[in-house]
């Protein structure tokens, strides 16, 4: 497993993502797959980025682990921000017109539906959520 520890901010969401796909192109992941762990991984951290500490700055620990056997990536984030569960936000209703919508919403819901699985917990004063897909 590897792991980053990064200012929570926006500006550093390219960083994320090359530390992110460096792991996964070692691992052999399809670029459909990485693609996808990429819009979810950009989704979470830009989310913790903007209200895990809010109005004031943290940090954030990002990391991978690609489980040969089944060939699972888990990706883990890690902050000491405000606590959140986003797999407990109610996904939005979209068979409803863009303006029959509340706003906001849908990033955690891409998420849901582009990753196999995602928990939370809260844990020695934590914010710690675990993303995986089969790769």
């Amino acid at each position: 497993m590897r792991e980053l520890t990064i200012d929570a901010a926006v500006v550093n969401t390219a960083a994320v993502l090359e530390f992110i796909d460096a792991q996964l192109e070692e691992a052999g992941c399809p670029i459909k797959a990485q693609t996808q762990i990429d819009v979810a991984v950009e989704e979470i951290f830009v989310n913790i980025a903007h209200y895990a500490y809010a109005p004031g700055k943290g940090k954030a620990t990002v990391s991978v682990e690609v489980s040969k056997p089944d060939s699972m990536v888990t990706i883990t984030f890690k902050d000491r921000g405000i606590p959140y569960n986003p797999a407990e936000k109610i996904d939005p209703d979209v068979t409803l017109s863009v303006e029959e919508r509340e706003v906001g919403g849908l990033g955690i819901f891409m998420v849901k539906q582009l990753m196999d699985h995602m928990s939370y917990e809260y844990r020695d004063g934590q914010n710690v959520l675990h993303l995986q897909k089969k790769i």
